[in-house]
């Protein structure tokens, strides 16, 4: 492991503004870490925290919280944090599937999920898939909204079908969000990541949800050698 790694663990756990994977004691108390009682907003695979604090700084009066488990990437955006002097945001190391460990009932206000792994092979760790929604409804109220940003058109069209699936008051679809004249602020935020997809010549997608309070079922998907599409479950 390369030393510069090292030196951004080691700091990573004493900022003031991080949280480790052991500190489930915040459940609960989330509002008594930021000293007020503004709405959380989580950043699901957060890699350098990039929107967290684009989103701090557009929106003092909401608190967040970036999520991940690789606290060198977070260590980015804590440090950025800190330089800035933003009260309004944190940063949480531990896998998203441990995330009920973290937050209490109704605790969250509203998710982003900002270019997570598609996961082409293993649809159940898409962060938009049946399992992860029924999750996030144990940390978030029904009205919560869910927000979407991807490159990947296979991460974007089975998060619509899961929320079709579902029932869901999907909000808003934008299948190129560069095409959109003007680029709503909260979209023109770019991550590390983003930027390294746009140098490809790839394709932003956006797409909003609200959470609601069903239960979701895995989508039934059907793989050829080439794409992967989506069928509703029958069943439902």
């Amino acid at each position: 492991m390369s030393k510069p790694k090292l030196i951004k663990f080691e700091e990573y756990r004493n900022f003031p503004n991080t949280f480790d994977i052991e500190d489930t004691s915040n459940k609960g108390r989330w509002a008594q870490i930021f000293g007020n009682d503004n709405p959380i907003v989580v950043e699901l695979a957060c890699g350098k925290g990039d929107y967290s604090v684009g989103l701090a700084r557009m929106n003092p009066n909401i608190n967040y919280i970036g999520v991940d488990i690789k606290s060198n990437r977070m260590w980015t955006g804590a440090k950025a944090a800190l330089d800035s002097n933003l009260q309004n945001v944190r940063f949480l190391r531990t896998h998203i599937d441990h995330i009920t460990e973290f937050f209490a009932t109704g605790e969250v206000s509203e998710i982003w999920i900002t270019f997570a792994d598609p996961q082409p092979h293993k649809p159940r760790k898409r962060l938009s898939s049946y399992k992860f929604l029924n999750l996030y409804r144990q940390i978030a109220h029904a009205k919560a909204l869910v927000n979407v940003k991807t490159d990947s058109d296979l991460f974007y069209e089975s998060t619509l079908a899961q929320a079709k699936q579902d029932g869901l008051e999907i909000i808003t679809t934008i299948n190129n969000v560069y095409q959109l004249l003007p680029v709503p602020a909260f979209l023109q935020i770019q991550t590390y990541y983003e930027k390294m997809w746009l140098g490809m010549g790839r394709t932003i997608k956006y797409c909003q949800f609200v959470l609601g309070d069903c239960v979701s079922e895995p989508l039934e998907e059907e793989e050829d050698n080439s794409r992967v599409s989506f069928t509703l479950n029958p069943k439902l």
